[in-house]
This record gives C-alpha cells, sequence and structure tokens, in this order.
C-alpha cells in the first residue's frame, strides 16, 4: 500500500476509514480557514466519498495521525474509461498547525507512487498522467509542485450570482422544445446525453450507470427539483443540475445552489437550450429561498460556456490551476 515509509516524528499512517470522517472534516474545516477556498464538507459528505464503489479506500486513501487527531490526508481517484489520457487524481491536505513539518513533502512522496501504481493497474495500455490542483491565491503550492515535475495545464474560474438583486434574465425555449423538470424517468437517457456533449472538454470521461448514479443524480446533494431538461420530442437536448451543500450554508449562513453540470448536444448548439434551462434554474432557485447560485468552468471551454454565464449574471470569484505530471 505505500504507507510504511518514514513519516516526520509523532506522525503514523494508515487508510481512512468511515469511523474517521468526523476528523476528516474538522481537518478540512481548519484548512478551510485558512486557505479561503470555499469549499466546506461535513461528515456525511465524507462518507458518500468512502462510499464510491470505485474507490478502493484501503489502498488508495491515507490519513496521517498524531495522537487521536488527523494532522493530514491523502487521497487518488482514477477514471471510469480513457478517452485520450488516463487522468489519475491526487488530492491531499494538511493541518494548518504541522505545516512546515515536512508533513506535506511526505504525503507528496506517498501521492505520486500510488498514482503511478493505479495507472499500471486500471489502464497500463494508455498514456497516463497524475492531475494536481490548487486555487490560485495559494501561491505556496506551485514551488512544491514544479520541483516534482508538475507543470500548469489548465485554468478553471468558480463564478456566482447572487439571487435577488437583479431579476433573471427571461430565457425561452427555442420554438419545438420543451423546459421540463427533473424525472427520474429521464435519468439514463440523461447519462448518455452527458457521456455524448463531455466528450470533447478536457478531463472528462464517459460515466458508466454505477458511477453516474453515486456523483449525479443519485448524490445526496443533487436537488432534483432545481433541475431541468430541454427535450427534443423525448430525446435530451440540453440539461442543467443542481446541488445543495448543507456544509457551505453552515458555514457562510448563505444558501447556495451549486450548479454542477450544464450540456447541450451538439446538434442543438446556439440556440439557446442551455441558457433557458439555467435561468429557469435560477428561478426556482430563488423561489425556493436560495440566496446565491455558483458555478465552475473551464477557462478554455469549447462551447462558450464562459460567455452565456456572463450574459447571466455571473461574474468570477476563483480561479484554480491544474497541474500535470506524466507518467513515464
Amino acid at each position: 500500500m505505500g504507507i510504511a515509509q518514514g513519516w516526520p516524528a509523532g506522525v503514523e499512517a494508515r487508510p481512512i476509514e468511515k469511523a474517521d470522517a468526523e476528523a476528516w472534516a474538522d481537518l478540512l474545516a481548519a484548512k478551510e480557514k485558512v486557505d479561503q477556498e470555499g469549499e466546506n464538507y461535513d461528515a456525511d459528505n465524507l462518507l458518500e466519498e468512502l462510499d464510491d464503489p470505485k474507490l478502493n479506500a484501503a489502498t488508495d486513501t491515507l490519513g496521517l495521525w498524531s495522537g487521536g487527531q488527523l494532522v493530514g490526508y491523502g487521497k487518488v481517484t482514477g477514471p471510469d474509461e480513457v478517452v485520450d489520457v488516463d487522468r489519475v487524481f491526487a488530492e491531499g491536505a494538511v493541518h494548518p498547525q504541522w505545516r512546515g513539518k515536512g508533513v506535506g513533502d511526505a504525503l507528496m512522496s506517498w501521492l505520486i507512487p500510488r498514482a503511478t501504481a493505479l495507472h499500471r493497474e486500471r489502464h497500463p495500455e494508455a498514456p497516463g498522467e497524475i492531475g494536481v490542483g490548487a486555487i490560485s491565491t495559494n501561491t505556496s503550492a506551485d514551488q512544491p509542485f514544479s520541483a516534482r515535475g508538475f507543470e500548469p495545464c489548465r485554468y478553471f474560474f468558480g463564478m456566482e450570482r447572487d439571487l435577488g438583486a437583479d431579476p433573471v434574465p427571461d430565457s425561452p425555449v427555442a420554438g419545438g422544445l420543451r423546459l421540463v423538470g427533473f424525472d427520474p424517468s429521464y435519468d439514463e437517457r440523461l447519462r448518455v446525453a452527458h457521456n455524448e456533449v463531455f466528450l470533447d472538454h478536457w478531463g472528462s470521461t464517459p460515466r458508466d450507470p454505477e458511477s453516474w448514479r453515486t456523483w449525479f443524480t443519485g448524490s445526496r446533494t443533487f436537488r432534483a427539483a432545481q433541475s431541468f431538461l430541454v427535450l427534443d420530442g423525448e430525446r435530451i437536448a440540453a440539461y442543467v443540475l443542481g446541488y445543495e451543500y448543507v456544509a457551505d450554508t453552515a458555514a457562510t449562513g448563505i444558501k447556495e445552489l451549486y450548479v454542477g453540470q450544464v450540456g447541450t448536444r451538439r446538434d442543438h448548439r446556439g440556440k439557446g437550450a442551455a441558457r433557458a434551462a439555467l435561468a429557469r434554474v435560477m428561478t426556482v432557485a430563488q423561489e425556493a429561498d436560495f440566496k446565491r447560485v455558483s458555478l465552475g468552468v473551464d477557462a478554455e471551454n469549447p462551447t462558450g460556456a464562459l460567455g452565456l454565464y456572463e450574459k447571466l449574471g455571473f461574474r468570477m470569484k476563483t480561479k484554480s490551476i491544474s497541474y500535470r505530471r506524466p507518467i513515464s
């Protein structure tokens, strides 16, 4: 498992278990207070991650402990399928009180070999790379990443729009199309449409039914009442899916709807279908007492999504950087 290595004095390592969810949430809360990345998690969020049937927590998670406190963690995940490159993502964090003591260096010394091993176990026939990410305001991340052979490769914007201050622009669907709320009867068609829509998006890979249920419409954060589809007959032309993270509301005092997916099939792009669905989501979110809507977008999104969001009143709040390191 790669955990029987030297660790800083007073630190012990073992895989993360479900019983560790509260300690994991405490670590991330301490990190957020210092790093201000706008991400908050409770134990239920983290239990959902550990319940992912595609995650082998015994080999692909690591908790670093000092006494009864979780002072650092690492996690490695890979895609279900490979489209062009097998991108294995590594993530981790160190408690602010333990930074500068060698914990982060030791963590990276576990993450890189484990991500490499996961690639070789699952998709050895494909070219591979390890991906890590950091918010742009975390300037201390660039040096250790660069020192280990990572290079910036992509930028993502976190955008938000307050509800109530400015009216949501009127955005009717084009003739022949219908705007409907999400219904479970459309779920499999929606998965197939999503896989088609995101085939040309960087870093995206097709989702199988199990992964789709776990992280999309089966997630405890999914809000069907704030999710809409645009139909052409019975074929899904576009869609917008909404999510609510109650840990964010608890931390900020602001009830926020996160738009996790926005997509339009190629033959319907440029017709305002996604705009109509997103405008409807914003309207029903306001009616449900959400105060803000947020989303993330690839700065190089090939469909012009950034312009769409700006026209609907979204403004950039954060910028994140994705780094990559080839697996040789």
